[in-house]
C-alpha cells in the first residue's frame, strides 16, 4: 500500500507497517548523523596526541627539545591549532560542497536512493577512520563521513516532508524524528563512555588499546539495519508522480537565487550558519575547554577534577604494571592510556548531558511546532534565550577550571545550552521544506544546511581554535573565546530572523 494514499483530509498518511518503517530508518539515520559528527570533539585531544607521537619523536630526533616539541602538539601549541582547525573545518568544508551535490542528486534521482547511500557512506567510512595511522589519514575519512551525513540529512528531510502531506502530521514526523539526533548525541556519549572503561580489554588496534578508536569504529551500526530495511522503503510520492508524468522540472542551483526566492535562500542560509555558530564555536569546544592532558606532557590543562581522574587511573595503571613486571617502557605507554581513557570519561559524561538538553529541546519544538502558528515566533522560543545564555555560560566556565565542585553546574549549564540550542537544529528540518517548492526542495535544503550550517557555521570551531590559540594550553582562554564566537554568531541570527519569511499556504507543495 502507498503510505501517502490517505488524503490530507483524514488526518495524513494511515501509519501502517510501511509507514513505521519510513519512520525508523529516518530516525536511525538523523540518531548517527549526530552520532558521527559530534565524535570528534569527544575524540581529537586524544586522536592528535595519538597519532602526532611519531612526528614528535622525528622532531626530537631532529635535535629539537623534547618540552618544545610536545608543546607544539599539546592543545594552544601552533601544531596542535593547526591540525584541529584542519579536522574541524575541512570536512565541513567537503560535506558542504559535496553535500550540495547530493542534494541536486536528490532531486535529479530520487530521495530514497540517496538517503541509503549516503548512510552506508558516513557508516564505513567512520569505521575506517578508526584503523587511521596518521593524521592525514584520519582527515580523509572525516571528510567521507561528512558529504555522507550532509546529504542524508537533505534527503531525509525532503522525504519524509513529501511521504507524510497532512501538515499537523508532517510537522509531527518531521519533529519527533528529528529529536533522534539527540539520542545520537546520547550514544556517541555513551560509546566514548563504554569504549573508555574497557579499551584495556578489546583487542589491540596498531598495538595500543585507546578508547577514541573504539568510539570510531562503533560508527558502522548505522548500516546494520539499513541493509535490512532498504528493500522495503518506498520512494516520495510527489517526486515518483512528477518524474512519471513527465513535469519535474531539472534541479538548479542558480533557480534558488531567482527573485521569488532570493530572499529565502539567502536569509536561511545565514540563520542556519548561526545556530551552528553557536554549537561549533563554543558548545563544541567543552571537551578541549575541560580534558585533561596526557600524563607527561607539560603544563596539565583542563579541569582540576578532569585530571585529578586521569591521574588517579594512570598511577593505578603505572602500579598493575609495575606489579606485573612489566618493561618500563611498557609501563609508561599504558600509564598514559589509562589516564587518557579516564579523560575521556570523564568529559563524555558531561557531554552527555549535554545531549540531553538537545534531546529535551527537540521534543519541546517537536510539540511547539503544531502550537505555535508564526515559524518565526516558534524559532525565537529558543534562539532569543541561547543569545544571552551561551555567551554567559562560557564566561563563567573560563573562571570555573580550578573549581573541582563546579563540574555539577557545568553539567546543568551545558544541559540548557542543549536544549537552547540543538531544538534550532530541528527547527530548520521543519521550516525549509515549506518555502521551497518540490523540485528545489533538496536543492534548497541542501544549500541552506551545507553551505550555511555545515561550511559557514562550522567555520566558528576554526575562528574559535585560531583566536585561542597560545604557546601553553589555556583552556580558558578558548573559553571566553568561544563566549563571544557564539554571541557574535547568535546576535546575527537574532536579527535577521526578523525577516525570515514566514511559509506561504500549503497549496504551493
Amino acid at each position: 500500500m502507498n503510505p501517502s494514499s490517505a488524503p490530507a483530509s483524514s488526518g495524513g498518511t494511515p501509519m501502517n507497517r510501511t509507514a513505521w518503517l519510513i519512520c525508523t530508518i529516518a530516525a536511525i539515520g538523523f540518531a548517527f548523523d549526530i552520532y558521527e559528527l559530534l565524535m570528534l570533539p569527544l575524540i581529537i585531544k586524544p586522536a592528535i596526541a595519538a597519532l602526532s607521537a611519531p612526528l614528535v619523536e622525528a622532531l626530537v630526533a631532529g635535535g629539537m627539545d623534547r618540552a618544545r616539541a610536545a608543546a607544539m602538539w599539546s592543545p594552544g601549541g601552533e601544531e596542535y591549532v593547526r591540525w584541529a582547525r584542519t579536522l574541524f573545518f575541512i570536512p565541513a568544508l567537503a560535506g558542504g560542497v559535496f553535500g550540495l551535490i547530493g542534494g541536486y542528486l536528490t532531486d535529479l534521482l530520487g530521495r530514497r536512493r540517496v538517503l541509503t547511500y549516503s548512510i552506508l557512506l558516513y557508516a564505513f567510512a567512520a569505521c575506517a577512520a578508526g584503523f587511521a595511522t596518521s593524521l592525514p589519514q584520519l582527515l580523509f575519512f572525516r571528510c567521507l563521513v561528512f558529504i555522507g551525513v550532509c546529504v542524508e540529512f537533505v534527503a531525509a528531510v525532503a522525504w519524509l516532508a513529501e511521504i507524510f502531506t497532512h501538515p499537523q502530521q508532517r510537522e509531527k514526523v518531521l519533529g519527533y524524528t528529528q529529536a533522534f539526533s539527540s539520542f545520537g548525541g546520547l550514544m556517541v556519549a555513551g560509546a566514548n563512555i563504554l569504549a573508555a572503561k574497557i579499551a584495556l580489554d578489546l583487542p589491540a588496534i596498531h598495538g595500543n588499546h585507546e578508547a577514541w578508536r573504539y568510539t570510531l569504529i562503533s560508527g558502522v551500526l548505522p548500516a546494520l539495519p539499513l541493509i535490512i530495511i532498504r528493500p522495503f522503503l518506498p520512494e516520495s510520492p510527489a517526486w515518483q508522480k512528477k518524474r512519471e508524468s513527465g513535469t519535474l522540472k531539472r534541479p538548479s542551483i542558480a533557480a534558488l537565487f531567482a527573485p521569488e526566492l532570493r530572499k529565502t535562500t539567502i536569509l536561511t542560509t545565514i540563520i542556519f550558519a548561526a545556530s551552528y555558530g553557536i554549537a561549533f564555536g563554543a558548545i563544541q569546544q567543552l571537551p578541549q575547554i575541560l580534558g585533561a592532558q596526557r600524563i607527561g606532557t607539560p603544563a596539565e590543562a583542563g579541569h582540576v577534577a578532569v585530571r585529578a581522574a586521569a591521574k588517579e587511573k594512570g598511577a593505578e595503571a603505572m602500579a598493575a604494571a609495575k606489579a606485573a613486571k612489566k618493561p618500563e617502557p611498557v609501563a609508561q605507554r599504558e600509564m598514559r592510556q589509562a589516564a587518557g581513557n579516564a579523560s575521556d570519561q570523564v568529559v563524555a559524561g558531561v557531554t552527555l548531558w549535554q545531549e540531553i538538553g538537545g534531546l529535551v529541546g527537540r521534543f519541546l519544538l517537536a510539540v511547539l511546532a503544531v502550537v505555535i502558528i508564526s515559524r518565526r515566533a516558534l524559532f525565537r522560543v529558543f534562539q532569543l534565550p541561547a543569545l544571552f545564555f551561551v555567551p554567559l555560560f562560557f564566561w563563567w566556565v573560563s573562571g570555573q577550571l580550578d573549581n573541582a565542585d563546579s563540574l555539577t553546574l557545568i553539567k546543568l549549564g551545558i544541559f540548557v545550552a542543549g536544549v537552547l540550542t540543538v531544538a534550532q537544529f530541528s527547527f530548520w528540518g521543519n521550516y525549509i521544506p515549506l518555502v521551497f517548492p518540490v523540485h528545489l526542495r533538496g536543492t534548497g535544503e541542501s544549500f541552506a544546511a551545507n553551505i550555511g550550517g555545515r561550511v559557514l557555521g562550522t567555520a566558528a570551531a576554526w575562528i574559535t581554535l585560531t583566536l585561542s590559540a597560545s604557546d601553553r594550553p589555556d583552556p580558558a582562554r578558548v573559553a571566553l573565546v568561544g563566549a563571544c564566537v557564539a554571541g557574535g554568531y547568535a546576535l546575527v541570527g537574532a536579527i535577521l530572523t526578523h525577516f525570515l519569511p514566514e511559509p506561504k499556504p500549503e497549496t504551493e507543495t
